[in-house]
């Protein structure tokens, strides 16, 4: 019996991203095509409550590019799921039904469900035996969610993520050394109870566009391989030194470093301070990195129900 070919794309508060597979009828798949684009949905949500005009064309374009090249593999569905930048702003309704206008099935998730499909994503796509914590950081919120092996026993969704925290702390270019600590100190304050509650996880896993290219930075890999960033290990002082070094830059020098994209060096170091408060609030000198996220949850789900159909 021929495959089923199934689009999953995941619309972030700062990038968007599809997944084409084709899942077979015993339920495993092979992976067709892979992509992510920064698009920054998120930008000025916090302040103004609203999505930008620029943003939502922005983030339509790429979709519109998205849906042309899926459908040059006929899928069965094409899935989509938007989070925290449409779970805030006023006018996201607006947003999404021009995205259900090409022909995208979208749905906006909490951010519980969030953590949940990035947990599952992780227990499957790396095997872990003992109790982990998932961290999904993202552009408008981070998820952290707690478990064993494919049990997960809790979640929790911040609405802190890259684009907020950055326009919240980050004022100078280079930014201060207050700026720095004001949002480390935030992100701690945020996040201590949480970690009392999940003490006893052995190991933590980094999801998201800041951790992948931080392994960029460390291994040395460009272009940019999937394959080799997928399971690999940070340690907490490859991650402290890359905070360092890249706050010592301005944004137009981070630009230059060909491993960063240029819109994601204006918020890497938000996304570098998540992990490295949370490592040191964990008490982890280490952390594994995941290539899979929502996309991949969402594929689990989708797989489940069809084996249920059968």
């Amino acid at each position: 019996m021929k495959p089923k070919v199934i689009v999953l794309i995941d619309i972030g508060t700062y990038s968007t991203r599809m997944l084409i597979v084709a899942v077979h009828q015993d339920g495993h798949f092979d992976e067709i095509f892979s992509v992510g684009r920064i698009t920054a949905l998120g930008r000025k949500v916090k302040e103004t409550g609203f999505l930008q005009k620029e943003a939502m064309e922005e983030t339509l374009a790429v979709l519109r590019e998205y849906v042309l090249i899926a459908k040059e593999y006929n899928p069965e569905k094409i899935v989509a799921v938007a989070t925290q930048a449409c779970r805030e702003a006023k006018n996201a309704e607006e947003f999404l039904e021009k995205v259900r206008n090409l022909g995208i099935d979208v749905r906006v998730i909490s951010g519980e469900e969030e953590a949940q499909l990035s947990f599952f994503a992780t227990a499957k796509a790396l095997n872990i035996e003992d109790k982990f914590v998932v961290i999904d950081q993202g552009g408008g919120s981070t998820e952290f969610s707690y478990g064993e092996k494919d049990r997960l026993i809790k979640a929790v969704s911040f609405p802190f993520g890259i684009v907020n925290l950055t326009e919240r702390f980050i004022k100078s270019d280079p930014p201060t050394e207050e700026e720095l600590k004001q949002l480390q100190d935030y992100i701690r304050q945020q996040i201590t109870d949480i970690s009392k509650e999940m003490e006893d996880a052995k190991q933590l896993v980094g999801l998201g566009g800041t951790i992948t290219t931080v392994v960029a930075l460390e291994y040395n890999i460009y272009p940019y391989n999937s394959k080799k960033v997928h399971g690999a290990v940070l340690t907490y002082d490859s991650i402290k030194k890359w905070f360092e070094k890249l706050s010592s830059l301005t944004v137009q020098q981070r630009k230059s470093i060909p491993m960063i994209e240029d819109k994601r060096a204006e918020t890497i170091l938000s996304g570098i301070a998540i992990f490295k408060v949370a490592m040191e609030t964990f008490n982890k000198d280490q952390i594994k990195i995941s290539e899979w996220g929502i996309r991949h949850g969402l594929l689990l789900k989708e797989i489940e129900s069809m084996k249920s159909s059968l």
